[in-house]
């Protein structure tokens, strides 16, 4: 199956599961709780959500910050505080973007969405590109530590396609383990 298949099929098994969780036993990996800038996401639909643990990564005085895509599709981190305001996304509806202070720095951590991962670190998100391109730039979050949120099962026993620009993460955190990848050059 090619990429595309590949998301309609796992979007429809996301759809039709059970879905909880907090993921919040991720802020004792050493990589989190040692980290002074964290990205991660605004969760939408049923991907895992990242509302208790976004607050709970201010609520421990780290900087969080939040993606803002372009209508290129690139990504420009904002610094978030609980009272920053937000609008919906011109070309996706569904998604709700930061208005506030763009991050220059770089980051410690980067929390991102998939829809699947296979067990050497291949991430199959939705489609657009823009988190490839966002850790590839620059140095801003090409040394940062890359752990996706996942729901249980979606971890992937077979590789998946996988392209040169792909990023590959070093960890999948599941509702209630952290699952760390051995780093090989990507």
């Amino acid at each position: 199956m090619n990429k595309q298949e590949l998301r309609t099929r796992f979007r429809f098994e996301r759809s039709q599961r059970s879905i909880g969780g907090d993921w919040l036993h991720l802020l004792r990996a050493t990589e989190i709780s040692t980290a002074r800038t964290i990205a991660s996401y605004l969760s939408y639909g049923d991907e895992p959500s990242t509302l208790i643990l976004n607050e709970k990564i201010i609520s421990l005085g780290k900087e969080l910050l939040l993606p803002r895509t372009d209508s290129q599709g690139l990504i420009t981190w904002i610094k978030w505080q609980p009272k920053i305001e937000f609008e919906r996304d011109k070309k996706r509806k569904n998604l709700m973007q930061p208005i506030g202070e763009v991050f220059a720095g770089s980051l410690d951590v980067v929390i991102l969405p998939a829809l699947r991962v296979d067990r050497s670190g291949v991430r199959l998100g939705q489609g657009g590109g823009s988190y490839d391109r966002a850790l590839a730039q620059g140095t801003q979050a090409r040394a940062a530590w890359k752990v996706a949120l996942l729901h249980d099962e979606e971890l992937f026993g077979e590789s998946l396609p996988s392209e040169e620009h792909d990023i590959r993460v070093d960890a999948v955190a599941l509702p209630e383990i952290l699952v760390r990848f051995k780093t090989t050059d990507q």
